[in-house]
């Protein structure tokens, strides 16, 4: 594995805080969302940093590289257009499906709106490694993956977070972007200790980490990236720091966003902590917890040595030896084969039960978390219920940033209303086509009810409905008669 670039402590770039970020003292790198940013219009801002020295990273977060599917070739080409207009020295993605369905399982094809956990399974495994193989040689810069949070727990699975993320690094030599809020989020949630998954993952395979904030709510942890960093998930940025020093430690914040010194003090926290934890790197906190790391790295070696046969790629030496698995070379040796041109690696893939496996359980969850269908078994209904809301929540917020229009237009009744369209209504075709289904369904059914904000609703959907003439299109014809009998234009 090739030397991780120092990047330092860093904030997650927004547009609404582009002038605060651009003011920080201190900061050495930012970090962002990269399907917000085109290649070829760079925001000013940006360009800014760049010049100053400040280092770019594109976090994606649509690619679904945990689906059944393969990755979409068009995504992959994206992030690597970003990462060469940043100039970055990596790219980050999620440990997520994002959308099931499709022809794998015969079924309409759903979108999720927002990251899902995959299966700590075999075949979960399998998949996930073959398709960050395929990234890996899309992309011109390394590839690092982040754990994401959860709500809920898959029944049947084979592997701990830790375990699994560990072996996913022996036999892809991906990256990892550990996100310690995440760590927090899944115990409460489900009950994992942060202290055994940190014990158990390759801390040596860490581009970077990721803090944030989020709150409690009647029992579950809710990641929501707009709430200031509690304690205890600077806890856990400072047992991470006590077993390595990352490269780089990243305030991530998407929204309700704080006063510029309320980010700074936050930054500032996140450098004390990362150097307390440092200081305990040489010196455990106490003699009990030092046993506990000297023989975790024994337990390490020996599971990879005897779990799972790596598909397409030999695996690496135990990482908990000390010995990186063999480095994934820029340029191939021209006196010797190279690993990506060699037969095992262009023949060897997943079995398609597999695949298909995986694909049915992926779109069985997500129906019915969000086309209202049967749970599956196995579940908890309980939790199943609030990932459902939360899932619908985060629509909602976002489709309130790609159409602001409809809030104004709507008011009070915006939330409410949008809830009971998406409760049997999954989103098919991305957060613009949601916006305006969703306004469509107002104006079929009559509402808003009061006629001035029925027609401002009625001129939005007309002025985005598409290309094709708006007299041949039904919806067209209904809105125009209806505003025709309202405003008698």
């Amino acid at each position: 594995m090739q030397q991780t670039a120092h990047l330092g402590t860093g904030m997650g770039w927004r547009p609404e805080i582009a002038e605060a970020v651009e003011r920080m003292p201190g900061l050495d790198w930012v970090e962002v969302v990269a399907e917000n940013v085109c290649p070829g219009h760079i925001p000013d801002s940006l360009t800014r940093l760049r010049e100053r020295g400040v280092t770019v990273v594109p976090h994606g977060v649509g690619l679904g590289i945990g689906g059944a599917e393969r990755p979409d070739p068009e995504r992959l080409t994206a992030l690597a257009e970003r990462a060469q207009a940043l100039g970055s020295p990596l790219v980050t993605e999620h440990i997520a499906f994002v959308r099931a369905g499709g022809a794998l399982t015969a079924s309409p094809r759903l979108e999720a709106g927002h990251l899902l956990p995959v299966p700590r399974t075999k075949d979960s495994l399998d998949v996930l490694c073959e398709h960050v193989r395929i990234a890996q040689d899309a992309l011109p810069v390394p590839l690092a993956l982040e754990n994401i949070a959860a709500l809920i727990n898959w029944p049947g699975e084979e592997m701990t977070e830790g375990q699994f993320l560990y072996d996913l690094v022996d036999r892809t030599g991906v990256r990892l972007l550990i996100d310690v809020a995440n760590l927090h989020t899944n115990h409460v949630n489900r009950g994992e200790d942060p202290c055994t998954a940190l014990d158990e993952l390759p801390v040596e395979a860490i581009a970077y980490v990721h803090v944030a904030g989020g709150f409690e709510r009647d029992g579950v942890w809710h990641d929501s990236h707009a709430h200031p960093v509690t304690q205890p998930v600077l806890d856990v940025l400072a047992e991470l720091a006590s077993r390595v020093s990352p490269p780089g430690v990243l305030l991530e914040r998407d929204e309700n966003f704080p006063a510029p010194e309320e980010l700074e003090r936050e930054l500032q926290a996140i450098r004390r902590t990362v150097a307390a934890g440092a200081a305990r790197r040489l010196i455990p906190a106490t003699p009990e917890r030092a046993a506990e790391l000297v023989t975790a790295a024994p337990a390490r070696a020996e599971r990879t040595a005897t779990e799972h046969v790596t598909v397409g790629r030999p695996s690496g030496a135990p990482l908990g030896t000390g010995t990186p698995p063999p480095a994934r070379e820029t340029e191939a040796d021209p006196e010797s084969e190279s690993e990506a041109d060699s037969p095992a690696t262009e023949t060897e893939t997943v079995p398609d039960p597999a695949r298909q496996r995986l694909a049915l359980a992926q779109a069985a969850l997500l129906s019915a978390l969000v086309a209202g269908t049967p749970v599956p078994e196995g579940y908890d209904r309980q939790r199943l219920a609030v990932q459902s809301r939360a899932l619908t929540g985060k629509r909602a917020d976002v489709i309130a940033k790609v159409a602001p229009e409809l809030p104004v237009i709507l008011g009070d009744t915006y939330r409410p209303s949008f809830f009971a369209y998406a409760a049997k209504r999954p989103m098919t075709g991305g957060y613009r086509r949601d916006a305006l289904d969703f306004a469509e369904h107002l104006l079929l059914d009559g509402r808003p009810e009061d006629a001035e904000a029925r027609r401002e609703l009625s001129d939005w959907w007309l002025e985005r409905s598409g290309p094709a003439p708006v007299s041949t299109h039904p919806v067209a014809r209904f809105v125009r008669r209806a505003r025709y009998t309202l405003t008698g234009r």
